[in-house]
């Protein structure tokens, strides 16, 4: 074999071994962003289908909101009279939220930036952070919570939490949930609730 082509087989193999390192360093960093997914089905009637994402820092200090509800953060205008925030209308509208957020001191504008419209038709709904905060700075290195509230009716309300380090690797973050109150009927609002490290 000439010694062009015998260096050609070097260096391919040299470059396999390269990327194959770099592939595996890869899979067994650490995880550059988390991804929040629930599946939703809309209830009838009213006193239903608000639902918040959100993070928390290990001390429960608000982080950043993934996404909140439109009726929650703009309420509907009834009656020719101007709309009110939903949850100042209906306090129980994802109350968690409401006060972890300090929603009462955001404006309108920072509401807007995190709202979406509750969907009109069941499916899976995803969201992800990218471990910054509100002005999109890179939060610190530690330990943090991912949050989901879900009113189901009225005063109905179920709070899922994981905990996770930013020094985590990719994977599944176990979660937990608190009801405030059994609702048979509007249960299956929010079913098979993940958050996953990615």
């Amino acid at each position: 074999m000439r010694p062009k082509k015998i260096f050609s087989v070097i260096l391919a193999c040299m470059l396999l071994s390269v990327m194959a390192v770099a592939q595996s360093t890869k899979k067994a960093g650490k995880a550059s962003t988390l991804e929040v997914s629930f599946n939703y089905q809309r209830q009838a009637g009213p006193g239903s289908n608000q639902y918040a994402v959100w993070i928390e820092n290990e001390k429960g200090e608000f982080v950043k909101t993934l996404f909140v509800t439109s009726y929650t953060t703009k309420g509907r205008a009834r009656g020719g009279e101007q709309a009110k925030r939903g949850y100042i209308v209906r306090p129980a509208c994802v109350p968690v939220w409401v006060k972890t957020s300090k929603a009462e001191e955001k404006t309108d504008a920072q509401l807007d930036a995190v709202t979406g419209a509750t969907p009109q038709s069941g499916g899976m709904q995803t969201f992800t952070w990218d471990f910054t905060d509100e002005q999109g700075k890179a939060v610190p290195k530690g330990t943090y919570k991912v949050k989901v509230e879900a009113t189901l009716i009225f005063d109905s309300d179920i709070v899922y939490t994981g905990t996770f380090s930013t020094k985590d690797k990719p994977g599944e973050i176990a979660l937990t949930s608190e009801l405030t109150k059994p609702d048979e009927q509007h249960k299956d609002m929010v079913t098979d609730v993940k958050a996953v490290l990615k």
